[in-house]
Formats: structure tokens, C-alpha cells, sequence
């Protein structure tokens, strides 16, 4: 099978777009030739799959996965005023979580503190829940199915509505990410790793496994799943104790009063989130935005760098949706890293039409890196945090741009209510991507000269007809006119005239 493709600057080209399954006389043929041309437009290309494989593929949607989409409702939960919203008596939300309680190896306990949290998420939140209950369609499986591989109590996948809502691109204000809210240090103990292309802890997949094991290790050092989950938010340190100053008692409520704040309505929120995503359909909430269903999707191995706009237009899918079935891939691509194979999930109707023209996808992407270059950074391990010694004529904007957070992170991490910072101050940052190493090249040698101070590299910039401190300042990235000011004492905008010379500190 072969397709015509419109190749810039030498006309039409012939691209095979997969090998066919047989020769005659039943042989397999195993490669095809891929011609690589200089310019493809990937609009231009339409990818076919092999008719019975995809015919196959549509009965087995039909029998397994089609179904599963009639479980959700998509009424509007929205549509009540506060006043209409169904409220029962404090005896009938016991009884319903008795039933749970009943059902559940876990402690599924009824008090004011909980009700509390019904009326949270039954009031207050009913869009988010509403949401929530769209997005559990594709998570929740996953989640039963890798708590059911660890024999944990099911009832666990709710954990993750209290972490993170099911978000799966969720950051703390401390640096705790994806589904699961791992840290960095929690993350990699649990066999998640984090690169400048890719952070696991966005892995829906991945970060799951881990919050199984770790949740599986605090069970057995704590004996009690609320325990474990109190240990698995404020960690096991700090439970430890809590027992302590509770005089060794270890029931939950008991120790609940030594516990950090946020611990304290930890466990109270998932019995609240157990009860509401079971009896939702009482308080009139339904899903909205409802995802595709886990069972339609399958995972496949990816041997080259291709990026999600590569993959959404040659297998015609949503950019969007990609990102959705893939949040780890930070810059919306997929490296090539020797030694370590990168997976991506895709719908069951798509996985074929890719393996069908695998080499000829990856042909196309490289042909288009090629057409389309980029700088990209390199794949590199980060660390949990790092502590970064502020130069003379850094700012904040300059320091949280190098790595790739933003300026209200770096307040945060730091406790800085301004954005006022001194030179020689150590700041803690939760990195995001590393800086490279070398610094921002000049603009112009004719106008600017490099240097080197006691308080680091600046470049002697003279000043020309027509220029202004703003002008100068966009050629150096994250550099503003006021430092340029600042850095030559100047205090007055009108002073500036051609000829002159400026002392810059540009960012490195």
C-alpha cells in the first residue's frame, strides 16, 4: 500500500505506510523501505490502517467498551437552586455509611466532622464533583485494577479525589504533584523518576503503582488503613507522633487531635468523598464532561522522538485528548532515550492505525524535527530541590524563568511576600527544567562587550540612535529597564543618551 505525499521543492513523493502483512505465497515480510523526504505537510498525509485489524477492532469496542458508556448520565447537576438541594437528617447519612462501613476492610466512621465534609462536596463543590464524576469513567478502573493487583481495599481509589480532584497535572504549594501528590523524594523512592522531557508522577499509570506500594508499606508498619492515610499526607513521622502525644493510642479519632491541621480533615474528607461518589445520584449530582472509557485505551512502546502535533494530525486524534491519556510529557514530546523505552496511551481505535505505519510515522516526525527546528533542552534528571545563590542582577522573573517556574512558586517556597531579593540570598526552588550552562550571547558585538566582576559576567552594552532602556532590555530575556537602571545608578529615563555605555548582568 502506498500513499502520495506533497513533498516541498521536489514534487510528489511515494512513502509506504507499512509493510503488508504477507507476500504470496504466505511469507512474512517483516520491513518496507521509507523514503525520507526534505518537507512533508502533515496535513496533507492520511494514514491508513489495515481493514481487518480494524474491523476486528470495531467489534471488540462494540461488545466490551460501548456498553460502559451507558453507566454515566450526563444531566446537569447544576440546575438547582441552593435551597432545593436535598438535606436529610443526621441518622440517614449514618445509616448509608454503615452500608459502605459494611462492605469495607476500612473504617468508614460517621460524626459531625464528616458531615462537615458532606456538605462540602454535596453543596459547595457540585461542579467540581459533577466533573470528578466525568473524569472517575477513566480513572477509576485503573485505579481498582492496580489496587486489586496489591489486594487492597478498593474503596482506596477515592484517595486520589482528595489529593489531587483527579487531576493528573495537579502541584502543591510545596511541590507535591499529579494524581497521587507525590514529592519528589516520595516519588523516587516509589520508582518514579523526573526529567526535564518527563515526570512520572504525572503517569496516571505509573504514579498509581507507586501510591499502592507506598500506601502497602505504611499499612504494614501501622496495621490501620486510617492510620496509613493520615501517614501518607502528613507522613509517618508525624503520626508517630501524634500516638506518642496521645499516650499510645492508636485509633485515628484518637490520635486526630495531635495531628497537623490538614491531617485532621484528611481522613474525614476521603469517608465524605466515599460517600458522595456512591450516593451522588440522591444529592441530584451527575457527571459532566465525561472522559473515555480506560477500557478503550491501550498502551504502545514508542521507539523514536515524535511529538503529540506529529501524532494528532497523522492519526487524525485531538491534540487535547492526547494530553489527557499522556500528562507526563511536559513539553508535549515524546524523547528518545537509549536504554529506557517511553510509552503512550492511545484509543483502542487508534492503536492499530499507529502500529500499521509505525516506520512511517517516525519517518515523518524526523523529516519534520528536521523542517521545524526548535531548541529543546536536554533529558535531564532533576533533583527534589535545589538551593540557588542570587547574583548580583538576578530578579525573581530571571531566576523562576531559568527554571521554568513561576514567580509565586519561588514566593512561596521561600516565604517572600514581595519580590524584593539581595544578592548573595539563598532561595530554595523545586525545578521544573535545569538552565543550560552557558549564557545568553550578546546581541550585537559591535555594541556590547562581555566582562567579568567580582560579582559575576556583565556585557559593557553602548548605547545607539533611537534606543531606550525598554528597547535594550528585550534583547536580553528577563532582564527589565529598571534593572538596566538600577545597575548604573541611574534613576531618570531622559538621562540616557547615544554613545553611552551600560553595565548589564545578562541571565545565564
Amino acid at each position: 500500500m502506498k500513499l502520495k505525499l506533497l513533498a516541498l521543492g521536489f514534487g510528489l513523493a511515494t512513502l509506504p505506510l507499512a509493510a503488508s502483512p504477507t507476500q504470496p505465497g504466505g511469507e512474512h515480510k517483516d520491513t518496507d523501505t521509507i523514503i525520507k523526504p526534505q518537507f512533508l505537510d502533515l496535513e496533507a498525509i492520511d494514514l491508513k490502517d489495515h481493514p481487518v485489524a480494524a474491523r476486528l477492532d470495531s467489534l471488540l469496542y462494540l461488545n466490551f467498551f460501548q456498553a460502559t458508556a451507558e453507566e454515566f448520565s450526563t444531566l446537569d447537576s447544576n440546575f438547582l437552586a441552593d435551597g432545593e438541594l436535598p438535606d436529610w437528617h443526621d441518622s440517614v447519612y449514618e445509616a448509608r455509611l454503615k452500608e459502605l462501613d459494611a462492605l469495607s476492610p476500612m473504617d468508614l466512621d460517621y460524626n459531625p466532622v464528616v458531615r462537615s465534609f458532606i456538605d462540602l462536596y454535596s453543596k459547595r463543590r457540585r461542579e467540581q464533583v459533577s466533573r470528578m464524576l466525568g473524569l472517575a469513567r477513566y480513572y477509576f478502573p485503573l485505579f481498582e485494577q492496580t489496587l486489586d493487583k496489591y489486594n487492597m481495599p478498593l474503596e482506596l481509589k477515592y484517595l486520589a479525589v482528595v489529593e489531587s480532584a483527579l487531576n493528573p497535572t495537579a502541584r502543591s504549594r510545596v511541590g507535591a504533584a499529579g494524581l497521587w501528590q507525590f514529592m519528589y523524594s516520595t516519588g523516587k523512592l516509589n520508582g518514579l523518576s523526573v526529567n526535564s522531557y518527563v515526570d512520572e508522577r504525572h503517569d496516571p499509570i505509573k504514579s498509581t503503582e507507586a501510591a499502592c506500594r507506598y500506601l502497602t508499606t505504611l499499612y504494614n508498619i501501622f496495621g490501620d488503613w486510617n492510620l496509613a492515610l493520615a501517614a501518607y499526607n502528613s507522613g509517618p513521622g508525624n503520626v508517630n507522633k501524634a500516638i506518642r502525644r496521645s499516650g499510645g493510642q492508636t485509633n485515628y479519632w484518637a490520635i486526630r487531635p495531635f495531628l497537623p491541621r490538614e491531617t485532621a480533615g484528611y481522613v474525614p474528607a476521603f469517608i465524605a468523598v466515599n460517600y458522595i461518589m456512591n450516593y451522588h445520584e440522591e444529592h441530584l449530582l451527575f457527571a459532566t464532561d465525561i472522559k473515555p472509557s480506560f477500557f478503550s485505551t491501550d498502551t504502545v512502546v514508542i521507539r523514536e522522538k515524535v511529538s503529540f502535533e506529529q501524532l494528532s494530525k497523522l492519526i487524525a486524534m485531538d491534540e487535547e485528548e492526547l494530553l489527557f491519556l499522556n500528562p507526563a510529557y511536559r513539553y508535549k514530546v515524546i524523547p528518545k532515550v537509549s536504554n529506557h523505552a517511553y510509552r503512550i496511551v492511545l484509543p483502542s481505535d487508534k492503536v492499530g492505525l499507529f502500529i500499521a505505519n509505525e516506520d512511517s510515522i517516525y519517518s515523518i516526525a524526523e523529516n519534520d524535527f528536521a523542517k521545524n527546528k526548535t531548541v529543546a533542552p536536554a533529558v535531564v534528571e532533576m533533583n527534589d530541590r535545589i538551593r540557588h545563590k542570587v547574583r548580583r542582577g538576578e530578579v525573581l522573573g530571571t531566576i523562576a524563568e531559568k527554571y521554568g517556574v513561576s514567580v509565586s512558586s519561588i514566593r512561596r517556597w521561600n516565604g517572600l511576600r514581595g519580590n524584593t531579593i539581595r544578592v548573595g540570598q539563598r532561595l530554595t526552588i523545586y525545578p521544573r527544567r535545569m538552565p543550560s550552562s552557558s549564557t545568553v550571547a550578546s546581541n550585537s558585538s559591535s555594541s556590547s562587550q562581555t566582562k567579568t566582576s567580582t560579582d559575576g559576567k556583565y556585557e559593557m552594552y553602548r548605547v545607539r540612535s533611537g534606543e531606550t532602556f525598554y528597547s535594550i532590555a528585550r534583547k536580553y530575556p528577563g532582564v527589565s529597564a529598571q534593572n538596566i537602571m538600577s545597575w548604573n545608578g541611574i534613576n531618570n529615563a531622559k538621562r540616557l543618551k547615544v554613545g553611552m555605555t551600560l553595565k548589564i548582568y545578562p541571565q545565564s
